[in-house]
């Protein structure tokens, strides 16, 4: 027995627990791409799969509908692979480990992947209807999405035909989403010069950051949560200010489009300031766990000894230069909208800090609503790389959506909304990259609206789908596509 069998919309969860058994993390989508394949040639339904293995599939309108204006509905069907460090999930073959808690779905120790899993889910439930009033319905879902929407940048649209788009992407079933901001992965990567020590004079120690909310590194970078990176940095920073220290190992997050919840370093700590060391990170896990006591309530640092140490360390200058550098680095918030009041319209969050042979690499998602601010973030962050011998890349630049003053489709879903909830709904601009932007440049004149369930905590291990909102958005979808003639 299914053990969300039970849940309503019984078809639509009945795919979304299919689908989280197949492996669909950014950049490992063949597998999922060729199940909705096969999903669409089963019931005989037009399907073009292309080079970027993003999926479009047809069905022609029902009875009454046949004449009705073309409307494509979209989502991505790639997630962010995130877990606990102490999971053993491995995502290239594992299904995920569905939960139910209270009214919410969630997984044991990893994301979730109703983002944008969820949206999958209710478009196959539609194709697979024979009793849904509905147009005539173009279906594409997406690849890479949470990387820079790398498939949505590379979709061969030739197929589509229709003019008004339902993008199925949004994480709050109060709000209709209007625009959103553009982006882009900018990554820093400093060179490591490694050294010889004397381990008679040395013991090895490991520091680890845990237990921050994190997050979506858009939709929740104006909560000023905690970032992992950033609290290693500096925890780093003061060490190697105070005492004879040598940096082995670093690293932390798993996405750059994720505020990280977790980082650690391994040390080499001279015996003699053994004492201090314990000293000043008990000093450091007290300042900091009183200063994020609101926004990261469960931060912790521990610190626990290490016997296996190599034969090198890295470089005093590797190891000055790290520091600084994620000292000064900006993160968060760096720009408010002045037009829209409450939206941030530009940021950079640090996701991902990795440590290869002979380079760190650190990674972060920069956002904005203005396409020349994001360009100005960019170059600051060309020079922090200059200043300090490192080099720099930059990748999946994806456009900015922007609000349109007039739009059929959106007093389509507001009336809709208004009747379904008996209240008006939020119309919203979102500070986090939706592919909108991308397909409004693909597809001049499209009318286009952004949809969704109420999801917490995405990109992260804490991601829930709530269940009651899961089936009132699909009720709502429902009746837009019903008044669309």
């Amino acid at each position: 027995m299914s053990m969300i069998s039970n849940l309503e919309p019984t078809k639509v969860f009945s795919y979304f627990e299919r689908i989280s058994k197949i492996p669909r993390c950014s950049g490992d989508e063949q597998a999922i791409s060729d199940y909705l394949v096969q999903f669409a040639k089963d019931r005989e339904l037009f399907v073009n799969q292309d080079e970027a293995n993003n999926v479009i599939i047809k069905k022609p309108g029902t009875k009454g509908y046949e004449n009705a204006p073309i409307v494509i509905l979209q989502g991505h069907m790639d997630m962010v692979g995130s877990k606990n460090f102490d999971s053993n999930h491995n995502f290239e073959t594992d299904p995920i480990d569905l939960l139910i808690e209270g009214d919410m779905l969630t997984a044991n120790g990893t994301t979730l992947g109703a983002d944008d899993g969820i949206a999958v889910a209710y478009c196959l439930a539609i194709l697979d209807s024979d009793d849904i009033p509905h147009p005539p319905l173009e279906i594409i879902i997406t690849t890479d999405e949470e990387r820079g929407l790398v498939g949505a940048v590379n979709a061969d649209v030739g197929p589509l035909d229709g003019k008004i788009f339902i993008n199925i992407d949004n994480e709050d079933e109060r709000e209709l989403l209007v625009s959103c901001a553009g982006g882009a992965r900018f990554n820093i990567l400093l060179p490591i010069i490694w050294d010889t020590y004397d381990k008679a004079l040395y013991e090895g120690y490991r520091v680890l950051i845990k237990g921050l909310k994190g997050g979506h590194s858009g939709a929740d970078i104006h909560l000023n949560r905690a970032n992992a990176h950033k609290l290693l940095g500096r925890v780093l920073y003061s060490l190697n200010q105070k005492m004879d220290c040598k940096l082995i190992t670093v690293a932390g997050g798993m996405q750059d489009n994720a505020i990280p919840r977790e980082a650690y370093a391994e040390l080499l700590i001279e015996k003699s300031d053994i004492a201090d060391f314990k000293a000043e990170c008990d000093r450091l896990s007290k300042e900091i766990t009183h200063e994020f006591k609101t926004s990261d309530s469960q931060i912790k640092m521990e610190v626990d000894e290490i016997t296996d140490l190599k034969d090198k360390a890295m470089a005093d200058a590797t190891f000055k230069a790290l520091t600084d550098l994620i000292m000064i680095l900006p993160n968060g918030i760096q720009t408010m909208s002045a037009d829209i009041e409450g939206l941030v319209e530009s940021s950079l969050s640090w996701g991902v800090l990795q440590q290869e042979e002979n380079r760190i690499i650190l990674s972060a998602a920069v956002r904005s609503s203005v396409k020349s601010l994001k360009g100005l973030i960019n170059e600051q962050l060309k020079i922090f790389a200059n200043q300090y011998g490192a080099s720099y890349a930059i990748k999946g630049d994806y456009p900015e959506w922007e609000y349109m003053r007039e739009s059929k489709l959106r007093d389509i879903c507001t009336g809709v909304y208004e009747r379904v909830y008996n209240h008006e709904p939020i119309i919203r601009a979102l500070h986090a990259g939706v592919e909108c932007g991308v397909f409004a440049e693909k597809i001049p004149g499209i009318d286009m609206i952004s949809i969704g369930p109420n999801l917490y905590d995405v990109h992260s291990p804490d991601e829930r789908l709530s269940i009651p909102s899961a089936k009132k958005t699909w009720d709502f979808l429902l009746e837009v596509l019903k008044e669309i003639k």
